[in-house]
């Protein structure tokens, strides 16, 4: 890789962390936040859900414009309205104000994940784009390790309004990152036309794509796993185990360099081993791992029986990221942007749903590891049907 190609994946990756940035950074705050607006768990759960709404239905809004006008204008304009919308989240005066406005903030760091997807897919192909995209998932990982830190240390010397102030100076941050080192990938030949029309019929033309669909479900079953993780755990880990906001930071900053460490050898393994056969044992390592964590949740061992499967299962997020992502838009030809949208679309509308109607049954390590355990059950049995057409995965 090239060292542009190189300054463009770090910048692309930082970019791409607007969703766990979005999310992770207030996660310590989270109870307090939920006590201080006088909401219950789930609604206060639900501005981590109301984030992701916007960071699906965004995508399918900036994949399509992107096609159309290029990558680096609307990712400008996005990353600028991420800034404005932290500042409302920290103004909001109820737990419904700021509901809404979580889901404009998403609507607007929805750009930089569906775009930099969209520009890997314009420079690398194949196995590269393994290789590209685990660079992505890497980088990427270095904002969950610090967004939880972050927020911690903001809680200690503010409330969690300080917390989106500090967001909005992070979203200030990756505006300058934006305009210094992402350069317009998509020239005007391979652009749309045809206004909304040919907005919709990028989209139908991804859905269409059976082989690109049953990639993109497996893709959003395996990140359930992940996304009950972000929204249950704050909960389970400070509440059931008695963790500090500080201690479950540190927590959540240990499974994120797993998530890092395994993405760097995921690139370092592409073209080498099939992309497929990889995501097969990374899926079937991770139901292990639940169901240990499922039977320490029910047994009511001691915290570490249960954080120590959750590493594991955690970390091989790390390789089903990026090598389902690269699978995926490896079988689309045209409108790369419009895909990356129905891609992203599909993993946070799973998200933002699923762990809040499995949060009614009550939170505790047993319900979040059991949830986990059947989302990585169904994403390895959509695994087995996949076909082996994609070349270099």
């Amino acid at each position: 890789m090239a060292r542009h190609q190189r300054r463009l994946m770090l910048a692309l990756g930082a970019l791409t962390a607007f969703g766990p940035i979005s999310l992770d950074v207030y996660l310590p705050s989270l109870p307090q936040l939920g006590a201080d607006l006088g909401a219950s768990e789930s609604l206060t759960q639900f501005t981590m859900s109301a984030c992701m709404i916007g960071l699906a239905l965004g995508q399918l809004l900036w994949g399509p414009i992107s096609d159309r006008f290029g990558r680096r204008m609307p990712l400008i304009l996005a990353i600028s309205g991420f800034a404005v919308t932290s500042v409302l989240c920290a103004l909001a005066p109820t737990i419904e104000s700021l509901i809404a406005i979580r889901i404009l903030q998403g609507l607007c760091g929805a750009a930089g994940m569906v775009i930099s997807r969209a520009v890997v897919h314009d420079v690398f192909s194949g196995a590269e784009a393994i290789a590209a995209y685990s660079t992505l998932a890497a980088v990427m990982g270095v904002a969950p390790v610090l967004a939880p830190l972050v927020g911690g240390a903001v809680a200690t010397v503010s409330d969690w309004r300080g917390v989106f102030i500090a967001l909005a100076v992070i979203g200030l941050l990756l505006l300058i990152v934006a305009a210094s080192s992402v350069p317009e990938t998509l020239d005007g030949t391979s652009r749309t036309t045809g206004g909304i029309v040919s907005d919709l019929r990028g989209i139908g033309s991804a859905v269409a794509n059976r082989g690109f669909m049953l990639t993109a479900i497996t893709l959003g079953f395996a990140s359930i796993a992940l996304f009950t993780y972000l929204q249950l755990s704050p909960f389970v880990l400070q509440e059931q185990f008695g963790l500090s906001a500080q201690e479950f930071a540190l927590v959540f900053a240990v499974n994120s360099v797993g998530i890092m460490a395994v993405a760097q050898l995921n690139r370092r393994l592409a073209g080498r081993v099939a992309g497929l056969r990889l995501v097969s044992w990374t899926l079937s390592a991770a139901i292990a791992a639940s169901i240990a964590m499922t039977l320490a949740g029910m047994l009511g061992s001691p915290v570490a029986w249960v954080l120590v499967p959750l590493f594991v299962a955690m970390s091989m997020h790390g390789v089903n990221n990026p090598s389902l992502t690269a699978i995926a838009l490896g079988r689309i030809r045209h409108s790369a942007g419009s895909a990356s949208a129905v891609l992203g679309t599909l993993m946070m509308l799973l998200g933002a749903f699923v762990p809040p109607l499995v949060s009614m049954l009550g939170v505790s390590a047993t319900i979040m590891s059991a949830t986990m355990l059947a989302s990585f059950t169904v994403a390895l049995v959509l695994l087995l049907c996949h076909p082996r057409t994609v070349k270099g995965v």
